[in-house]
């Protein structure tokens, strides 16, 4: 993380043939990334094709299966510890909820204390307290400006309780959040849920902003914005792994099977026929069964 003092410095994002298996199989795969510092970075895709997996892996947070990415020098997954420690999360459900019962204002100095104790140089922690509080209130009034939350607009003003929040308040509280620690690389999930075309694009403007002001974003979605460097994690129609191709190669030889076969009893049947007709009805009846049995 950078000092409260001075601004963040982006980071670039790359990745080739980047992939992650599952115990259900893959999440993602073959996925390609080239992106400089400072840039939006959308992972783009319906629900359930990886996107958020992807989102925790470019920040060091899941452990990749196949391919190579790096985050600026550090490289995936040898220096998940070391990208953890540059890069943070917005809104990312199940894994950054904010809480219902708790204010704004809680959260935030919940949030610079946080940082304050594990994020900052030890030396910190032996500053004056008059001077660590300043410092603290820093960090709060950089961010909220960052992510464009006016506590005094909101309902209560910061002792507002995040249930009360619109949903695209609660996006910017998470980025402001997010960016207290001074991160160089922001993951947010799922920017455009339950927005209006009006809330979206304000929300993308967001990420713009805080992209444009130094920090790299990148940002899982079900439709890109303009500008930003698209990453898909739709399944490729013309690039079957190597396990369905096998399972369809099977299912090919068993239909083959059961072709030959019917072929087979139907062989039987005529033989049965003919027989009949020739008057041997003791005969045709035993050769029927017989072949019944064998099918």
């Amino acid at each position: 993380m950078d000092s409260p003092h001075g601004a963040p410095h982006g980071i670039s994002v790359s990745a080739t043939g980047f992939g992650l298996k599952g115990p259900r199989g893959w999440a993602f795969r073959d996925v390609g990334i080239d992106a400089g510092p400072g840039a939006l970075i959308a992972v783009e895709g319906p629900s359930g094709t990886g996107r958020t997996c992807l989102l925790l892996a470019l920040t060091g947070r899941m452990r990749p299966t196949e391919g190579h990415a790096a985050v600026g020098r550090m490289r995936l997954p040898k220096q998940m510890a070391a990208v953890r420690r540059i890069s943070a999360l917005g809104p990312v459900p199940g894994v950054t909820d904010l809480d219902p019962a708790l204010t704004v204002r809680e959260h935030l100095h919940e949030r610079a204390l946080l940082q304050r104790r594990f994020g900052g140089a030890l030396r910190s922690l032996l500053r004056p307290r008059a001077e660590r509080k300043a410092a603290a209130r820093q960090r709060i009034d950089a961010a909220l400006e960052a992510a464009g939350l006016d506590l005094d607009a909101l309902p209560k003003g910061p002792r507002t309780s995040v249930r009360d929040l619109e949903r695209l308040e609660a996006l910017r509280l998470s980025v402001a959040l997010a960016l207290i620690g001074g991160p160089r690389l922001l993951g947010v999930d799922d920017v455009d849920l339950k927005l209006s075309d009006a809330e979206r694009a304000e929300a993308w403007a967001l990420l713009r902003s805080v992209a444009d002001g130094g920090v790299t974003v990148v940002a899982v979605c079900s439709e890109a914005p303009e500008g930003a460097v698209v990453v898909s994690t739709a399944p490729k129609p013309d690039t079957a792994t190597a396990d369905e191709k096998t399972a369809d190669e099977k299912t090919a030889e068993e239909d083959t099977t059961g072709d030959d076969r019917s072929g087979e009893d139907k062989s039987g049947d005529e033989k049965a026929g003919d027989e009949k007709a020739a008057g041997d009805d003791t005969k045709g009846a035993a050769d029927a069964l017989a072949e019944t049995g064998r099918a």
